[in-house]
Formats: C-alpha cells, sequence, structure tokens
C-alpha cells in the first residue's frame, strides 16, 4: 500500500508549537525512558519519525498519541533538548485540528489573538442573550432568568457538540482501525469478538480514563519525593471527575425539575444530594485547576517547559467556572440577594455554555479521543 508523503508536514506542524522537532536524529533515548512505550506504542520516537518523514495520515491515526501523558521524562532524557514530550502534545494540537472540520480547532491552536477574540466575542454574546431574556416572576428562575429558557440553550449547545464531537471520534476510529487493521467483525461478529471488545472498552474508560491506573503507577517517577495532595495523577483526576460531577449535578438537577420533584433554583439544605454532589465536584475541580495552574506556571516538570495561550485559557475557563460557581450558590442563599450577583451568573453561564460547546475544538478534547485510542491499545494488548 503506497503512502502519501506531505512535505510541508513539519513546516505546519511548528505552527502548533512543536519548534525544536528538526533536532531529533532517533537516537531512542525518548522511547527507551518512557515508562508507558512498550510493542503496542512506540512513542514518542516512533511519532517524530512520522512527522520527519511526512506521513501525515499515519501520524494523526496513531493511537500512541492519546495513550502518552505527557509526564516529561523523554524530554529529560533527550540529548539533544528536542523535548519531545512537547512535540506530542503539539501533535495532539494537530491531530485535534485534523479531525475538526471546521477549522475552528486550527484557529485557535495557531493563531492565539484571533482564537481569543473568537471566544471572548462567543461567551459576550451568551452574556448578552441571557440578559435580554424577559424576566419573569414565577419564582422558576435565577435573577429573573427563567430557568426554562436556561435549560433549553444548554440542551441545545449539548446537542450541538455531541454532534461535532461524534464526527471527530468517528473520524479517528476510523483511521485507527484502518491503519491497525480492526474490523467490524472483529469487534462484534462473534461471542469471544463481543469479550475482547468489552474489555478493551472497559479498560479504555474505566481502567485508564476515568481511573488513570497507568498515569497513577508508571508516570510517577517522582512518588517518593512528592506529597500526596500534589501528585500530578491525583491533580489531573480530581479535575476530569470535579468536571464530570459537576455536569452530572446539572443534568440531574434538570431531571428533577422536570419530574416535579424539585424546582431549579429552590434552596435546599447542602447534604441534599444532588447539591452535595455539585459542591464536592466543584471543590474537587478547583483544586485540580489551582494545582495544574501553579504547576504550568512554575515549570515545575520538563514537559511543562512550553505552556501555550490556548492551555492557559482552558485552565482560566474552568477555574472561573468553579469560582462563580460557588458565588452565586453564596449569592443566591443570602438576602436579601446581591445584585451583583446577577453579574456573575451571566459570567458563569456563558462561560459554561461556551466550555460545553467548543469541547471538540479545545485541549478538552482530549476526553473525546483518549478513550478512542486507548480502547484500540486496549484490543492490541490482548493479541
Amino acid at each position: 500500500m503506497s503512502a502519501l508523503i506531505d512535505l510541508d508536514l513539519i513546516t505546519d506542524l511548528q505552527k502548533f508549537g512543536a519548534a525544536e522537532v528538526n533536532a531529533c536524529f532517533s537516537c531512542g533515548g525518548c522511547r527507551a525512558g518512557c515508562p508507558l512505550a512498550d510493542d503496542d506504542a512506540t512513542f514518542p520516537r516512533r511519532v517524530i519519525r512520522l512527522a520527519q518523514v511526512g506521513l501525515k495520515d499515519e501520524l494523526v491515526a496513531s493511537k500512541e498519541l492519546w495513550t502518552c501523558y505527557h509526564c516529561g521524562m523523554c524530554t529529560d532524557r533527550c540529548p539533544q533538548e528536542a523535548d519531545p514530550a512537547e512535540f506530542m502534545a503539539t501533535a495532539r494540537r494537530y491531530a485535534i485540528a485534523h479531525y475538526d472540520k471546521t477549522r475552528l480547532a486550527r484557529t485557535i491552536y495557531t493563531k492565539p489573538v484571533i482564537g481569543v477574540i473568537i471566544m471572548v466575542i462567543v461567551a459576550a454574546l451568551f452574556a448578552l442573550f441571557f440578559a435580554s431574556v424577559d424576566k419573569v416572576n414565577s419564582g422558576a428562575e435565577v435573577f429573573g432568568v427563567p430557568y426554562s429558557t436556561i435549560h433549553l440553550f444548554g440542551i441545545i449547545m449539548i446537542v450541538v457538540m455531541v454532534v461535532f464531537a461524534l464526527v471527530g471520534i468517528v473520524l479517528l476510529a476510523h483511521a485507527i482501525g484502518k491503519k491497525e487493521g480492526v474490523t467490524a467483525k472483529a469487534l462484534f461478529g462473534s461471542k469471544p469478538a463481543w469479550a475482547r471488545t468489552w474489555k478493551a472498552f472497559w479498560f479504555a474508560v474505566g481502567i485508564e480514563s476515568l481511573g488513570q491506573r497507568r498515569y497513577r503507577q508508571d508516570c510517577e517517577d517522582d512518588q517518593p519525593v512528592e506529597p500526596l495532595y500534589r501528585r500530578r495523577w491525583l491533580v489531573h483526576m480530581l479535575t476530569l471527575w470535579g468536571f464530570i460531577g459537576l455536569f452530572a449535578a446539572t443534568i440531574l438537577d434538570y431531571l428533577l425539575d422536570l419530574l416535579g420533584i424539585k424546582v431549579t433554583g429552590t434552596p435546599v439544605p447542602i447534604y441534599y444530594p444532588v447539591r452535595l454532589l455539585g459542591t464536592i465536584a466543584g471543590l474537587a475541580l478547583m483544586y485540580g485547576v489551582s494545582w495544574l495552574a501553579v504547576r504550568r506556571w512554575q515549570r515545575t516538570k520538563e514537559g511543562l517547559e512550553v505552556s501555550t495561550v490556548s492551555d492557559w485559557i482552558f485552565l482560566a475557563m474552568l477555574w472561573l467556572i468553579g469560582l462563580t460557581g460557588f458565588l452565586i450558590e453564596i449569592t443566591l442563599y443570602a438576602t436579601p440577594i446581591a445584585g451583583w450577583g446577577y453579574w456573575l451568573f451571566l459570567v458563569h453561564v456563558a462561560i459554561a455554555m461556551e466550555l460545553v460547546l467548543f469541547l471538540p475544538f479545545t485541549k478538552f478534547a482530549h476526553i473525546m479521543y483518549r478513550p478512542v485510542s486507548l480502547f484500540f491499545y486496549g484490543l492490541a494488548r490482548q493479541d
């Protein structure tokens, strides 16, 4: 089978951040030093080589892109200071842009000023929309904005995001499946195939994406030194679980309102299940994001030597969602309700909906692409 060579691949990749990849002379030190590299995941050396020879299709179809956790050990051991960890991060940005047919991701990553302007404009439009909604006095409202409007608009944003996300997931799964020779029959053609598929799915979602097993057990070379409260796997896990918990609390709150069990916005004790879930998840999110920001600011690991504008925007949006959410809760329980709570609400809901809408185009896309790659990695491990 012939392969198409893209002579401009390295030049294009450098727009996403990999400035030193040409310094690599394929010594293999990064592969030897990576605790996650094995026969089924020979990164970062192989991925760098694909970029150097211009094999774009193979590069974006590499499951190794997403099985890397960016621990930075490869960069720490590189004799040429080629920064393979940053190259892997850059290749992931490139892959996100490749599978995004709107080209929004490419703009955000390669033209940060324009990307920031776009995100500010979108957030402002969301805020203006809710500020323009007719005020009601039914009680089912927050700062005068009907919850029915908030929920409906939120559902529309989720549906739009899911459509774009599914397109990217299908494209990535098809690319990896074709490259790995995995067919539908191999996945679902028999009872043993179903069992193998389920095992790979559980490995990808339960053990790795949610449980972070390899991140905890293999990537933490500094475990004897760093205290538990700031270890990378824990910080990453709390951020992930915090956002998932907040998302789940929002959906549950909407369902309870829909079923007439509890009107959204009605004051309830802190130990009320949905409120307790949201509170714990919010604290986890803010703790995780705060440490991620501190690490990135201090450049505590070799893998964090380079930070892009999109990295900081992502962390800032997550942190603001947590902070404004808690401040809004305090405002709603206060008597009388503070007037500035309305402006906090506009900021909170605008950022939250923008973050959901932009999920397939930003670093948040890791949450949808990593499990797909880990699924195929899980299949390969069974062979």
